[in-house]
């Protein structure tokens, strides 16, 4: 009976364990150490060829881009961008099949061969197609008339020897076009409106250990030359939000520098180039902070992809276990979930992540699929929290982010959400106590400062009375004995 028993113990354990592994959502706590939570989202439903009424499947898909209720896939290997439309229905349905664009003359060829990305600007409506294996990136209309044709620069700084395959492109509301190319590592190849290259933009800050200075510095010229160069490192992916930030994400980094912040992995680049993504969380929004190696898969977290929802909430998207990491504007991680498998809201190789309001898209380009994901009313209630702060309803804030502690109980940001909204209140006292439960220490200290100062101002008449008094009463008490001397010595 007890060894009956035992076994139906390890049992559930074992089946707890493999539901995580499976996917369940979760955070982390201050220490680190993994919280589970209710489900942020669910699978709406997983979307093939035959499912868009395609007459070949998706082979290789490498991008997704989303504009209003519009789906772009970019299906590399067929040389092909597909449009689709999400309905009210939370349905695809599709418009669209592009394998050329116009003719013209600025074009020799105007099919495409190996697109990996699109994208199509709010402003003025025209598209960037990354047509990488002609190696250029082509700007049209949105009827696909060739306004300019941007290849690899004519320029000292670029190295012609290296052959030039666009592969990632944005641009920003001034027409200004941001590519990522292979091969190249200075950060984005930037071209002005009219064509014009522009530079480099985003390089990334390059990490030379003493070790490596020591060596090179004593080291021949043959050496050196064997050495690995000390340049930075090139982008993978990038996003670019509605304020014209970009996003952009790296896998080029050593794993020991993650948890101290001298990596990023995810970077939000101002006009300058330079990284200013607030870091403010438990740990640097870096994905997983408990690598292992469960099922042979070992290592950190490596973004594929990143996008940007309209209350500046970032989604990230783990290649090395296929989970989704969301994080706030201040750096704190709201849940992660999914995995890597071939079930419903799992993923073989996780390659590009998109939105349309809260709905979440993400396309594996070994499976050739496409997973619609829905938020719960769980997480529906996180990002409302999250906007009503944002906009400065903080009653409204903190009643909601007590709606979410009723689904969790354990969740560190409901209690700190809380916390920041009674301290936008002026409620210092009780600021203080939420972040103390969760050993905020930083929003602590300044809800102590406001407290502190407001009690200061509530009771300055009697810190007053009282030093008065204690200034008073022993000058009195001497007087008073100075007097009773002089006296009893007449």
């Amino acid at each position: 009976m007890k060894k009956r028993l035992l076994i139906m113990i390890t049992g559930l354990l074992a089946l707890s364990a493999g539901l995580f592994a499976k996917g369940e959502t979760y955070s982390y706590d201050y220490w680190d150490d993994i919280e589970k939570s209710p489900d942020a989202y669910r699978v709406s439903h997983m979307v093939y060829a035959p499912d868009l009424g395609l007459d070949k499947a998706l082979k290789n898909p490498s991008s997704l881009f989303a504009i209003d209720n519009y789906l772009y896939v970019v299906d590399t290997d067929n040389n092909r961008i597909i449009k689709l439309e999400y309905t009210s229905k939370k349905t695809l349905e599709l418009l669209q099949v592009i394998d050329h664009v116009n003719p013209s003359p600025l074009l020799e060829d105007n099919y495409f061969a190996a697109p990996k990305d699109i994208f199509v600007s709010k402003t003025d409506g025209c598209i960037y197609i990354a047509d990488t294996d002609n190696g250029r990136v082509i700007k049209t209309d949105a009827d696909l008339n060739v306004i300019m044709v941007l290849r690899e620069p004519d320029d000292p700084t670029y190295d012609p020897s290296k052959s030039y395959y666009p592969t990632k492109v944005v641009a920003d509301d001034k027409g200004r076009v941001y590519i990522l190319s292979k091969n190249v590592n200075k950060g984005f190849l930037k071209y002005e409106y009219d064509g014009t290259f522009a530079g480099y933009y985003g390089a990334t800050k390059v990490i030379v250990s003493a070790a490596q200075r020591f060596w090179k510095k004593f080291s021949t010229e043959a050496q050196k030359a064997r050495m690995q160069l000390f340049v930075p490192t090139e982008y993978s992916n990038c996003y670019i939000d509605n304020e014209g930030f970009i996003y952009a994400v790296t896998h080029s980094f050593e794993e020991w520098d993650l948890l101290s912040g001298k990596a990023s992995p995810i970077r939000r680049l101002n006009a300058l180039g330079n990284d200013i993504l607030v870091t403010l969380g438990y740990e640097y929004p870096i994905g997983d902070l408990q690598w292992g190696n469960a099922g042979g898969v070992k290592g950190p977290s490596w973004m594929a992809d990143i996008t940007v929802l309209d209350d500046e909430i970032y989604i990230g998207l783990d290649e090395t276990r296929g989970r989704i990491f969301a994080y706030n504007n201040q750096g704190y991680l709201l849940f992660a979930f999914g995995g890597r498998g071939n079930i419903d809201g799992f993923f073989r190789k996780p390659a590009s992540i998109e939105h349309i309001g809260k709905d979440l898209f993400v396309l594996d380009s070994l499976n050739c699929s496409i997973t619609v994901f829905t938020p719960t009313t769980y997480g529906n209630l996180i990002y409302q929290a999250t906007e009503e702060f944002q906009i400065g309803e903080y009653d409204a804030s903190a009643e909601t982010w007590a709606k979410v502690l009723e689904h969790n109980g354990n969740y560190d940001l409901a209690y700190i959400g809380l916390g920041k909204s009674y301290l936008r209140q002026k409620k210092y006292k009780e600021a203080m106590d939420y972040f103390k439960l969760k050993r905020d220490r930083r929003d602590y200290s300044k809800a102590f400062k406001y407290y502190r100062k407001e009690w200061v101002e509530k009771n300055f008449a009697w810190i007053v009375i009282v030093l008065v008094t204690a200034v008073l009463i022993p000058l009195i008490v001497r007087i008073v004995k100075r007097v009773r001397w002089e006296i009893s010595t007449l």
